[in-house]
């Protein structure tokens, strides 16, 4: 494995904190923050300040840690004690530059991964307490800017890479039509009411990866699911609004998607290889919007493959040779427990699963969750270099024989393949879609 050369640290430049901090006065920095934790934090925050101990044991959890050599200042309490703590303790009066070091510690050194929560004796979870730091940042305005223009994007077009809505039905009937070359009686179901099941993705498929909803489409189709897909607003179940701290935009983006279902009238929704739309889903934006847990039965793609291949609704014709290793995406293992169901589709579709240590609850992070990948190139080193120990985790599996790394998780794809390139590790990224459509049967 390669190591990249240790550079000096420089002063990061970004638009939207760098603009954002020029128009903020103590004045309003002091009222915000005290807005936010009187009128929307309650019990919880005030139980995990005041229960934390500083005993540092949620240290030895964080990538970020690990990876700069135990440096004390990424350690998860470390992170606290330098943004809400602070807040909390001078009650809101704190400068424009201590807000601008909150809001790149909060949206590029803290992923939100919760591996910090397993660690803690009192079990704090520390992403929530950044996550009500990326509140008050939103509320000054001083998100970066590139995570901003993605909220802006779900705001004005309900999906996060400002897809118009003739260009999605318009790649689905592409996709469709490219998919009945290889079986000429399979359709992309638009607008149907009643079916089993709404497939739901997030944007970058159509714009990028639109290869993906082709698979998709025959792997439902061969298992003979009853599927449909919206032609309209409510097929983009991402999500960056959640990790802006923009829980108005949360809000109005999983209220389109659960409206969407009902108007289809669904039985559930089963959303693409994605962790972070899992979460808006599942566990976020259900609860801004009242509800403990969402109106839905919402399954992931990883519980939707083990479902299809035990009910032996997807049969394999010959198992994926190539040796693969298999990384835990945080938000759906945990923070959904689906483990041992990836493990169960990894072992049926691969001749050889080569595991990664740690694993399951304890694997790292990719370093691309939480949004921190969103918030785009000036931070794009950061993420890279605070995830040394993911590349070290993954130059074990690879010394193992490990030839693939399977993601299950478009966030994970993108920040592994940052370091799978960056470090020489020299792994093939797969999600387990493209393994799935490669070994199962389909008509002759």
């Amino acid at each position: 494995m390669a190591e990249p050369s240790k550079k000096e640290e420089t002063r990061i430049v970004d638009e939207g904190i760098d603009v954002g901090i020029s128009r903020l006065t103590e004045a309003k920095i002091e009222s915000v923050i005290n807005s936010v934790i009187d009128s929307e934090t309650g019990a919880r925050l005030k139980a995990y300040v005041e229960t934390c101990i500083h005993c540092g044991l949620c240290s030895e959890a964080c990538h970020y840690y690990l990876s700069h050599d135990n440096d004390p200042r990424y350690s998860p309490v470390g992170k606290v004690k330098q943004t809400i703590w602070e807040m909390v303790k001078k009650k809101g009066r704190v400068s424009p530059e201590f807000i601008r070091q909150a809001a790149i510690i909060a949206h590029s050194e803290c992923n939100l991964c919760k591996r910090c929560a397993q660690y803690c004796p009192f079990g704090i979870d520390i992403a929530y307490l950044i996550s009500v730091v990326r509140r008050i940042i939103h509320r000054l305005g001083v998100t970066p800017l590139y995570i901003q223009d993605t909220a802006h994007s779900h705001s004005v077009t309900m999906n996060q890479m400002w897809v118009k809505g003739d260009e999605w039905p318009d790649t689905l009937q592409w996709q469709e039509e490219e998919a009945q070359a290889e079986i000429p009686d399979l359709r992309i179901p638009l607008e149907k009411e009643g079916a089993d099941i709404m497939y739901s993705v997030i944007a970058p498929e159509p714009k990028f990866q639109a290869q993906l909803i082709y698979q998709a489409a025959v792997i439902m189709h061969v298992a003979g699911v009853d599927w449909t897909m919206p032609a309209s607003v409510g097929w983009d179940n991402s999500d960056m609004a959640m990790f802006t701290g923009d829980n108005e935009i949360m809000g109005r983006l999983k209220r389109t998607h659960f409206e969407t279902a009902a108007r289809l009238k669904v039985k559930k929704i089963v959303m693409g290889e994605c962790g972070h739309a899992f979460r808006s889903v599942y566990d976020m934006g259900n609860r801004w919007l009242g509800w403990a847990m969402p109106p839905f039965t919402i399954v992931h793609a990883i519980e939707f493959y083990h479902d299809l291949i035990k009910e032996g609704r997807i049969k394999i014709a010959k198992k994926y040779k190539p040796p693969i290793t298999l990384h835990d995406p945080c938000n759906v293992v945990r923070g959904g427990g689906l483990h041992e169901k990836a493990r169960y589709v990894a072992h049926a579709l691969c001749e050889t699963v080569i595991e990664m240590h740690p694993n399951r609850e304890h694997n790292y992070c990719c370093s691309a969750g939480g949004g921190v990948i969103n918030t785009g190139p000036p931070f794009k080193m950061a993420r890279i270099t605070g995830n040394r120990v993911k590349a070290e985790q993954l130059f074990g599996a690879k010394t193992k024989g490990a030839e693939v790394l399977v993601a299950p998780c478009h966030n994970c794809h993108s920040g592994l393949h940052d370091i799978v390139h960056h470090y020489e590790i020299g792994l093939d990224i797969k999600f387990f879609g493209d393994i799935i459509y490669e070994v199962m049967e389909k008509p002759a």
